[in-house]
């Protein structure tokens, strides 16, 4: 199962963590203890050179903030994100994209930088990671390489021939980079048209050793404008294929805090299957209280999946907190409290799971007790 260490780094950072989730609570119970999100996305641009069956974001086109922008935003915000998500399109695109995670962890020192790739551009991304590794050393860097499948069928979803071997190759010259703060995983996306094969594929991805193997379920986001694109496995296709995925989980060899990180993959896959089946929120959400979006010409959202504007960055002097707190932000907390949406998206699902007690106890029962269904 490869040596998992992103697992042990960002289990021994979240335990750091436990003293906040009772300031979050109290802010989505009562409102009173305002608190800046611990969980940052921020998409730096739209353009991708992918055209995938699951993805639509390519076609759309944005402003994007420059170096001077995030500098004055990063500034505001200060030392409040923990995980920071440079998401795109393929963020790879920007040539200042190293400049952009240095700005921030300048201000903000976040615990985390995760960045998602498809993994096509291999001397830039290695050029480019390599240089954000050693400049930002106290941070965790993530790199997760989207693979949807084995081979031609790989290409054939990412819309670009060639894109496995490409991957393949980028993956193989970044776990080469000898930055201790550097972890290289594979991210699959399940949808309809990998769903079948979703055993041989995690099977296939797993045994290349990757320090994480993590999969997300294909959603209609208005953010990928993929709104009626019927892209989302139904809940026995999902279960029959995630549930393999699971047994694996259960039964390899982890130790240590592998274990609690592999638990919370379990509960997020569970998580996923009820809300395929409940059509409903399963534990309480936390978007726009503990984790937000920044678009890439500075709309401030609660999540990708509604992409809704509470206001943007531009027009209020770069001044993140002024939107966090502002009225049509309090009608979206109202909102997502009251269960009016709901959706199974991975980034905000782990921020949700870490504030909910029955998770963190089943996480605990299963890591420190014995492995159960």
């Amino acid at each position: 199962m490869g040596d998992c260490k992103i697992d042990q780094k960002i289990g021994n950072k979240m335990i750091k963590l436990i003293p906040k989730i009772f300031f979050y609570k109290l802010s989505r119970t009562f409102g009173f203890a305002k608190m800046l999100p611990m969980n940052y996305t921020v998409s730096v641009c739209y353009s991708c050179n992918s055209h995938c069956k699951t993805c639509n974001i390519y076609k759309k086109k944005a402003d994007n903030l420059n170096l001077s922008e995030y500098e004055e935003i990063f500034r505001k915000i200060g030392k409040s994100p923990y995980w920071v998500t440079i998401s795109g399109g393929e963020p790879f695109l920007r040539e200042d994209l190293a400049e952009i995670c240095q700005i921030i962890y300048k201000h903000s020192k976040p615990k985390i930088i995760n960045i998602p790739s498809n993994g096509l551009m291999t001397k830039t991304i290695v050029n480019v990671v390599q240089k954000i590794a050693e400049s930002c050393p106290q941070s965790q860097i993530i790199i997760n390489l989207s693979v949807d499948e084995i081979g031609k069928k790989h290409d054939e979803i990412r819309g670009v021939p060639g894109n496995y071997k490409n991957v393949m190759r980028t993956f193989e010259r970044l776990k080469k980079i000898p930055q201790q703060n550097l972890s290289v995983g594979i991210h699959t996306v399940i949808s309809k048209f990998n769903v079948k094969n979703l055993s041989q594929i995690s099977n296939t991805l797993m045994n290349l050793n990757p320090d994480s193997y993590i999969t997300e379920i294909a959603e209609e986001r208005i953010e990928l404008d993929t709104i009626g694109a019927d892209i989302t496995p139904d809940q026995f296709a999902y279960s029959s294929a995630i549930d393999l995925l699971i047994h694996r989980i259960k039964y390899g060899k982890f130790k240590g805090m592998h274990k609690i990180t592999q638990a919370f993959r379990i509960e997020y896959y569970n998580f996923v299957k009820k809300i395929l089946r409940d059509k409903k929120q399963i534990i309480p959400c936390y978007a726009g209280i503990a984790s937000a979006q920044i678009s890439p010409d500075g709309d401030i959202w609660s999540c990708c999946i509604k992409a809704e504007s509470m206001g943007n960055l531009r027009k209020n002097d770069y001044n993140f907190k002024k939107i966090w707190f502002n009225k049509k932000m309090k009608d979206e907390r109202k909102s997502i409290k009251n269960k009016e949406c709901y959706c199974p998206l991975a980034n905000a699902g782990y921020t949700n799971m870490l504030m909910d007690f029955p998770t963190l106890f089943r996480v605990s029962f299963r890591s420190f007790i014995k492995w159960w269904s």
